[in-house]
């Protein structure tokens, strides 16, 4: 049974940083995709980051660009999103999500498996 599980959420203020981690089991292999999606209240779930190709590329949306990171351990089959520079906007529940094919900005539809979130909370 696949599950992933995030952690590292909390409150920061603008300026901080936070580390999200995405712990992935169930997998025989690691899995293709392993992004990072957001949502805020009454808001889509936007994709944030994607790394894909088994970790060999990464995909970043403009508005984190230069400020996120996403980062995996295959051997753990651990997924990371180090924040840096937060700010207001980013704050939501951020979703770790697994996928066996994807390319670029990460889209709900091409992950099949979901964690259960993780709240990220900027203060001006």
């Amino acid at each position: 049974q696949v599950q992933l599980v995030e952690s590292g959420g909390g409150s920061v203020q603008a300026g901080g940083s936070l580390r999200l981690s995405c712990a992935a089991s169930g997998y025989t292999y690691p899995p293709n995709c392993m992004g990072w999606f957001r949502q805020a209240p009454g808001q889509e779930r936007e994709g944030v980051a994607n790394s894909y190709g088994g970790g060999d590329f990464a995909y970043y949306v403009d508005s984190v660009k230069g400020r996120f990171t996403i980062s995996r351990d295959n051997a753990k089959n651990t997924v990371y999103l180090q924040m840096n520079n937060l700010k207001p906007e980013d704050t939501g529940m951020y979703y770790c999500a697994a996928g066996r094919s994807c390319r670029g900005r990460p889209t709900k539809g091409d992950f099949g498996s979901w964690g259960q979130g993780t709240q990220v909370t900027v203060s001006s």
